[in-house]
């Protein structure tokens, strides 16, 4: 008798603003179809990308999978639409890809019947709900080598790197980029105030260079970005800088690039696995990352293209460094970063890691 297939639902709030999506979409497309019965649960179909959902056509369900944990005296009784779900459709496993402390979504899939898997994807931590989150989870899976300390007493944990269709962001599907006066940098980003694009604005001002420009791509619809225009203007950068808003396919831009820099502040959130840095790198371009969690995970072999975060000299320093060496020795490095992505940070690794999770999981008491 063959054995039934594993049925799976990805939970995700939505395809709209993060990077994460694409993993979701990654591992929902390419799992081995006769193993696992996948389906997607979001709260809306908001976002360009949730098009390319779509395009699965796996089966999709748009509903509420956390509610407000308090008031405690009704939290059972509000949990049960999603507890019900779980156990119409029978799902084995939920893997959440919630961003937040929320536990109310993993005692709705357990009471269900189902194994709870969440991926931490960032770095805040220390409220007692993350704690709650991680103590009824069956499994948690971490993307950099920091998050392991956030649960000293777990056992079913383990480091899977988010991966990357180095297929897809590969240069060679793009013509070559010409070889110019002009030394481009590009940072991609949801323009937020942690991301710390303020840098590298102070650095091209350090540096007095009119042969630098800065293209920055990324959702602007967060007060911040409009301060960050204003520095511009107050630094006298207008030349030198342009905002182009969030871009669906950021390919091209990258390949029209000599460096991609990646300017995240050393509080709050920081990083979990920034995937926009992992991109540039397939995409054979140099790069530089503010020495914090998660950019420093992605380029642990590259302590070189480090540099102290909100230290805007530190950086000029580095920018200037690139802009001194030839095209061919930047192509060097770019080809050396692309092959790292490929021998650590591919999606068929990420797959394979997540099958024998999934399998793993079902043949535990």
């Amino acid at each position: 008798m063959a054995q039934s297939k594993i049925k799976i639902l990805f939970t995700i709030p939505n395809f709209d603003t993060s990077g994460s999506g694409k993993v979701v979409y990654d591992l929902a497309k390419n799992l081995d179809k006769e193993k696992f019965d996948i389906s997607i649960a979001c709260r809306n179909n908001k976002g360009v990308f949730f098009k390319e959902i779509e395009s699965l056509n796996l089966p999709i369900y748009f509903l509420e999978m956390t509610v407000p944990m308090k008031p405690y005296l009704t939290f059972f009784s509000r949990i049960k639409p999603f507890k019900n779900f779980i156990k119409e459709h029978k799902f084995d496993i939920v893997d959440s890809w919630n961003w937040s402390s929320d536990w109310s979504e993993v005692v709705a899939a357990r009471l269900g019947g189902a194994k709870y898997i969440y991926t931490k994807k960032a770095m805040s931590w220390g409220n007692i709900h993350w704690k709650i989150k991680s103590y009824l989870s069956n499994f948690i899976i971490t993307i950099n080598h920091e998050m392991i300390h956030f649960f000293p007493s777990k056992k079913n944990q383990k480091l899977i790197p988010l991966g990357l269709d180095t297929s897809y962001y590969n240069p060679d599907l793009f013509s070559t980029k010409d070889e110019s006066t002009i030394f481009k940098m590009i940072t991609v980003a949801n323009l937020v105030p942690v991301k710390g694009i303020e840098i590298i604005l102070k650095a091209l001002n350090e540096l007095k260079n009119n042969s630098l420009f800065l293209t920055v791509l990324g959702d602007d619809r967060d007060p911040y970005a409009e301060e960050l225009r204003e520095l511009v203007k107050k630094l006298n950068l207008e030349n030198q800088v342009q905002f182009l808003g969030k871009k669906t396919d950021v390919r091209p831009y990258l390949t029209d690039s000599d460096l991609y820099i990646i300017p995240t502040l050393n509080n709050s959130r920081k990083e979990g696995m920034p995937m926009a840095l992992v991109e540039a790198m397939s995409m054979a371009k140099p790069v530089l990352g503010s020495n914090i969690s998660g950019i420093n995970y992605v380029l642990r072999d590259f302590p070189e293209l480090l540099f102290k975060a909100g230290n805007a000299y530190d950086l000029s320093e580095k920018i200037n460094e690139f802009y001194q060496k030839n095209h061919t020795e930047r192509t060097q490095i770019g080809q050396k970063l692309r092959q790292y992505t490929i021998d650590n940070y591919t999606i068929e690794k990420c797959i394979l890691e997540h099958e024998i999770l999934y399998q793993s999981l079902m043949h535990k008491n």
